[in-house]
């Protein structure tokens, strides 16, 4: 029994990651409408590698269309705009001073069918992670009952041969 609870933890954590994955896609999907999870995955060159923009500053939606990020330290405050601008989401940061103002421009019909086909695509990788994890759940399942009767007609072997008989005749 306790194999049955391990695996349906097992299974219950890895879809749950796979749903959390697509949530972070599509939160990062620019919709014309401010959102700060947009620019979490920008990573920004600074203190000799990449770390993630929430770790140099403060992102805050003052307003349905502007996102601003306050910069802790003022020597990265170039290095910020450029990741935002090079992160390839179409927003155009301005400083200043420490404080980056990033407008979200109306979005555009090409820009939607641009959205629209990411979306598709995260989709498509959320259900093959789905199907991955359900193939693996089927497959451990049918280990694990295929154990299990194996147990049972090792510990009575003389009953489970009374029973094969009988239902031959």
């Amino acid at each position: 029994m306790s194999d049955l609870n391990a695996l349906l933890d097992d299974l219950t954590r890895r879809m749950d990651g796979a749903l959390e994955s697509l949530r972070r896609d599509f939160a990062g999907l620019r919709s014309g409408r401010a959102s700060p999870a947009l620019l979490e995955p920008v990573r920004v060159e600074a203190y000799g590698g990449e770390v993630p923009l929430t770790q140099v500053g403060s992102i805050a939606v003052p307003e349905a269309r502007m996102i601003t990020v306050q910069v802790w330290d003022r020597v990265l405050v170039g290095a910020v705009e450029r990741a935002i601008r090079d992160a390839g989401l179409g927003l155009n940061p301005a400083s200043d001073g420490q404080l980056i103002r990033v407008p979200i421009p109306q979005l555009t019909e090409e820009r939607r069918h641009e959205l629209a086909k990411a979306a598709a695509r995260y989709a498509e990788g959320a259900k093959i992670a789905a199907r991955g994890v359900r193939r693996d759940g089927m497959d451990k399942a049918k280990r694990l009952r295929k154990r299990v009767r194996s147990v049972r007609m090792t510990s009575r072997p003389g009953l489970t041969l009374f029973r094969s008989s009988r239902t031959s005749m």
